[in-house]
């Protein structure tokens, strides 16, 4: 495939600590997790991650689903999420897959006002976050119904299936399975089929990826405009040494190696399966992904993780932009007031414009 060409948009500079906005934000998010039941929530996490055993495995599911559901109950309590709803138009439509089993993936559609009825619509077809065992597409909407907006774009929200109780690949076929499904729809659906773009943030960034992975297998990349997994999972970083991680990276491992676990149907055997670990793709099959730009915070957890993916990409020829938020952690970069904020709003904006819409 031709080699991309980055329009080298990003250069934040990086100091090594968190200023201004970003450090309100994080002094926000460290106190609303120092006390009540975020707190005992955030303490039980740690605690069952500690231990390799079945029981423990369920409770850590049940405290990190416990604090996905928090996160979005306050996702639908933001101002300017609450107004961008009052201009979407919501539908829906299930996609049929046979992969495990006879299922409907449902994929909610949210298309601002001003553009129902085109058919040369831009189209965002998304994979929400949670680690892959948490969250569903319902509790993205407040915001994807605020970037459909901002960004003139119709927003597939995609309801894959979650660990454990469905396993790799199940996820990442649910959401190529829509993606399939969307590009061969396009007309019917109002979009405009060179321009698609697949995004998804840490568990979503995943599923993106896998998804990748898979279009890259089936030499089907050319579907796809832009690809553009945020702060994402892709790889097995978590079970290497701790001595050498970054701090967040220290901090949030045992927890990774868990969920890992509940995804995987056989760790071991897929050790080297790049549809449960995308980022181990090989240099032939990262040679076929779409033109992709990654997104990570200066410290979030998945930063080594995302930077070997962007290293191997842009040598692969298929890396657009690797952009690195200064000071940033996981959670500051799925917290309202940065997503709202110039700095990632304005970035992604910015990336939908230059790559997607021209």
């Amino acid at each position: 495939m031709e080699r991309v060409q980055s329009k080298n948009l990003f250069n934040f500079p990086l100091k090594g600590l968190a200023e201004g906005e970003v450090a309100e934000i994080d002094a926000q998010i460290m106190a609303k997790h120092s006390s009540g039941p975020p707190a005992e929530i955030k303490r039980k996490i740690t605690e069952f991650s500690l231990k390799d055993d079945e029981a423990s495995r369920n409770q850590l599911l049940t405290m990190i689903r416990a604090n996905n559901a928090g996160r979005a109950i306050m996702l639908r309590s933001v101002p300017p999420f609450q107004e961008a709803a009052k201009n979407i138009q919501a539908t829906e439509f299930k996609v049929p897959t046979s992969h495990d089993g006879n299922f409907d993936v449902l994929v909610e559609v949210y298309t601002p006002k001003t553009l129902v009825g085109r058919s040369d619509n831009a189209a965002f077809i998304f994979a929400h976050g949670g680690g892959c065992v948490s969250g569903d597409a319902r509790e993205s909407k407040p915001y994807l119904d605020w970037m459909a907006l901002s960004a003139d774009m119709v927003a597939f929200n995609v309801d894959y299936r979650l660990a454990p109780e469905a396993k790799c690949p199940t996820n990442v076929r649910d959401f190529y399975e829509a993606i399939k499904y969307i590009c061969q729809n396009a007309e019917k659906l109002g979009i405009d089929p060179k321009k698609i773009c697949i995004a998804g943030q840490s568990g979503g960034g995943y599923v993106v990826a896998g998804a990748c992975v898979m279009l890259a297998q089936n030499d089907e990349s050319h579907l796809i405009k832009l690809a553009m997994p945020a702060i994402p999972m892709v790889d097995d970083y978590a079970f290497s040494d701790p001595g050498a991680m970054t701090l967040e990276e220290r901090d949030s491992h045992t927890v990774m190696r868990q969920v890992w676990r509940m995804i995987a149907a056989d760790i071991d055997q897929q050790a080297d399966d790049p549809l449960l670990y995308p980022g181990k793709a090989s240099d032939e099959i990262m040679a076929k992904f779409p033109p992709t730009v990654l997104v990570v915070g200066e410290f979030d957890m998945f930063i080594t993780s995302t930077a070997r993916l962007a290293r191997r990409l842009r040598r692969a020829g298929r890396l657009l932009e690797f952009v690195v938020f200064p000071g940033v952690t996981h959670h500051v970069c799925i917290w309202p007031a940065f997503r709202t904020g110039e700095m990632f709003d304005g970035t992604i904006k910015k990336i939908i414009q230059e790559y997607l819409h021209k």
